[in-house]
C-alpha cells in the first residue's frame, strides 16, 4: 500500500458531497478557503450536536463527545482551554526541549545496543510521544499496552464494533476519573494536577468534562506525533535516502523538514477528519459559493496544504525551506491543536538525531510490505522492521 494513498484535491470552489452516513456536505478545499472554515466564527463545532443535527460520523469515538474541547465554541471552549494550554505555549514547550532531546537519546541507545532487525515503531515512534506525554501528565507508569488498547478504540473508524469502542472508553473514563481524584487528594507538578486546580477555584467546568479533557490529551498528547513521526521515515527510508542523509547535518534543517512533512504528508487516507467538520450557523459565503444556514461544511486540510496557488508542486523538492505559508495541518483558529509545538519539537528532534546517529539506517521490508494500522482514524505503519 502506498504511503500516499490519500490524494489532494485540485484547488477550487466548494462542491457539494456527502458523508459516508448520506449527509450533505460542502467540501472546501483552497488553501484561504479552509482557513475561513476553521476561523469564521459563523461555522461552528457546537452546532454538529445540537438537537436535530444531522449525522456526521457512523461510527463512535472520542471525537464525539458534545461536551469535549472540541465540540465547544467561544466562551465555553475558551474556559476549558485555558486551563491547558500554558503548558504547550512555545515558550513553554522550548523549556522541555533538553529533556526530549534526552529521550530521544536514549531511545536511540536502546536501538543500537538491541538485536536486529529493529521495529522502529515499537522501539522508537511510539514510544518517544508516549514517554514525554507520559512525564508532562506524571504517567511514569503507564502500561503501555493498555494506552494503545485505549488509544486505538478511541480514535477507530471501522476496526472494532460499536460495542468494544464503547466498553473501551468507558475503562479509558474510569482511569481518567481515578486519576483525577489522585490528583485532587495528592497534587503535584504534572498537567493533570494543575488541570484538576483550576478547575476546581474555577468552578465552571464538570467533573465529566475535566475527566474528559484528561484522557483526551493523553491520547492527543501521543497520536499525531506517532502518526507523523512512522509516516515520515517511511517516506525517508523508501523514497527519499538522500533527504535522510541531509537531516544528520543541523536541528535547523531538521526542523524545516519537519513542518514540510507535517504539511505534506496526511496524516489519515480519508479526505476529511472529523475535526475538520463545522456546521454554519447563519449564511456564510466562502469562495464565492453561497453556504445556507445549517449545512455542514468540510475543511479538507490535506487538499489547502498543496494548494497550488500557495505552494511549489513538488513539495519533495522545497523539503529543507519552510513552508512558503502557514500550513494547516494542525488547524486554525479557536480550535487549532493545542500540542502542535510539542509535535514540531519531537518530529524535529526525532529525525536529526536518528539521521546522524544512524545514517544507513534502512528498512527491511519492501516498501509493498509494510504493515499499516487499519480501520483508525488515521494511517500510520503497524511496524517499521529495519537495520544498519
Amino acid at each position: 500500500m502506498p504511503l500516499h494513498c490519500a490524494q489532494a484535491l485540485p484547488a477550487g470552489p466548494p462542491i457539494l458531497t456527502t458523508l459516508r452516513t448520506g449527509t450533505p456536505v460542502w467540501l472546501v478545499r483552497r488553501h484561504a478557503d479552509v482557513r475561513q472554515v476553521l476561523t469564521d466564527p459563523r461555522l461552528n463545532r457546537a452546532s454538529l450536536f445540537a438537537p436535530g443535527a444531522p449525522a456526521i460520523t457512523p461510527y463512535p469515538n472520542l471525537l464525539d463527545d458534545p461536551e469535549g474541547l472540541l465540540n465547544l465554541d467561544g466562551p465555553d471552549h475558551q474556559r476549558l482551554r485555558r486551563t491547558v494550554q500554558r503548558a504547550f505555549t512555545p515558550r513553554a514547550i522550548a523549556r522541555w526541549r533538553p529533556w526530549v532531546a534526552s529521550v530521544v537519546e536514549d531511545l536511540l541507545n536502546g536501538l543500537t545496543d538491541a538485536d536486529r532487525p529493529v521495529d522502529l515503531v515499537a522501539a522508537f515512534s511510539r514510544p518517544l510521544p508516549v514517554a514525554v506525554i507520559s512525564r508532562l501528565m506524571g504517567l511514569d507508569n503507564l502500561d503501555l499496552k493498555r494506552l494503545a488498547y485505549w488509544s486505538d478504540h478511541a480514535l477507530a473508524a471501522s476496526a472494532y464494533t460499536p460495542q468494544q469502542v464503547q466498553e473501551a472508553m468507558q475503562d479509558f473514563g474510569a482511569f481518567g476519573a481515578a486519576l483525577v481524584a489522585r490528583r485532587r487528594a495528592e497534587p503535584g507538578e504534572d498537567l493533570v494536577s494543575s488541570l484538576v486546580q483550576a478547575a476546581d477555584q474555577d468552578g465552571s467546568m464538570t467533573e465529566y468534562q475535566l475527566v474528559m479533557l484528561t484522557i483526551g490529551l493523553v491520547v492527543g498528547g501521543h497520536e499525531t506525533t506517532m502518526t507523523s513521526l512512522g509516516n515520515a521515515l517511511v517516506y525517508l527510508l523508501t523514497e527519499d535516502r538522500e533527504a535522510w542523509t541531509e537531516l544528520a547535518a543541523g536541528e535547523e534543517r531538521a526542523a524545516a523538514a519537519a513542518e514540510q512533512l507535517l504539511r505534506a504528508i496526511p496524516l489519515s487516507d480519508r479526505t476529511v477528519l472529523p475535526g475538520q467538520l463545522r456546521r454554519a450557523v447563519s449564511d456564510v459565503e466562502i469562495g464565492g459559493v453561497l453556504i445556507p444556514a445549517g449545512s455542514v461544511v468540510a475543511a479538507d486540510t490535506f487538499s489547502a496544504n498543496h494548494d497550488a496557488g500557495v505552494y511549489p508542486a513538488d513539495w519533495r523538492t522545497d523539503l529543507f525551506d519552510q513552508p512558503s505559508a502557514p500550513h494547516l495541518t494542525f488547524g486554525a483558529g479557536p480550535h487549532h491543536c493545542l500540542g502542535a509545538w510539542l509535535a514540531r519539537m519531537e518530529l524535529e528532534l526525532a529525525l536529526h538525531r536518528l539521521a546522524r546517529r544512524l545514517p544507513g539506517l534502512r528498512l527491511t521490508v519492501d516498501p509493498a510490505d509494510i504493515e499499516w494500522r487499519r480501520g483508525l482514524l488515521t494511517r500510520s505503519p503497524l511496524t517499521l522492521p529495519a537495520t544498519w
